[in-house]
């Protein structure tokens, strides 16, 4: 029998290793899907994430491999919980994950998206340049606001002509 810090500790530790179902390069994780893992009232471990956007077609099946890991690695009773509120920014996504997403070809938030460091504008910031993942240049240009999924859009270096997504801060 497990006590129940090591039962969340084990569980962290399990659910690591769950990718992202569209970018398998990345931890649920390390793209701040995975919120926390807790007891519940009840005392039933209780797995809480939120969606990158509100209609994210991966979450039944970010919530299927949630289980699978916590089942196999025989943690006992669960149940996964989505919250919406706070919701999902890509300032959830750790900086390995970052460097991870430029590797595989996606080009990660440029910038941080938190209100406590950015005022509220109701004009358009100035556009920041998107940093191709294959070459580095700057010369990129947006082709379409959403790429492979919605929370990309689908950008293409100038320079060395390879389209890419781009993770789109939120």
């Amino acid at each position: 029998m497990h006590t129940m810090d090591t039962t969340i500790e084990r569980a962290w530790s399990v659910l690591e290793a769950v990718p992202d179902p569209e970018i398998p390069v990345v931890s649920i994780r390390e793209l701040g899907i995975l919120r926390d893992v807790r007891h519940g009232e009840d005392g039933v471990l209780e797995v809480v994430i939120t969606p990158t956007y509100s209609g994210c077609p991966a979450m039944s099946q970010i919530a299927q491999n949630i289980a699978q890991a916590i089942e196999q690695a025989g943690l006992g009773a669960h149940r996964v919980k989505t919250v919406l509120a706070p919701a999902w920014t890509t300032d959830w996504i750790t900086d390995e994950a970052r460097e991870k997403l430029r590797r595989y070809g996606i080009a990660p938030p440029a910038a941080a998206c938190s209100n406590a460091e950015k005022p509220i504008r109701f004009v358009p910031y100035k556009k920041e340049a998107i940093p191709c993942p294959r070459c580095g240049s700057t010369h990129t240009e947006k082709l379409a606001q959403f790429g492979s999924t919605a929370c990309k859009a689908l950008y293409r270096c100038v320079d060395c002509r390879e389209p890419f997504d781009y993770f789109k801060p939120y």
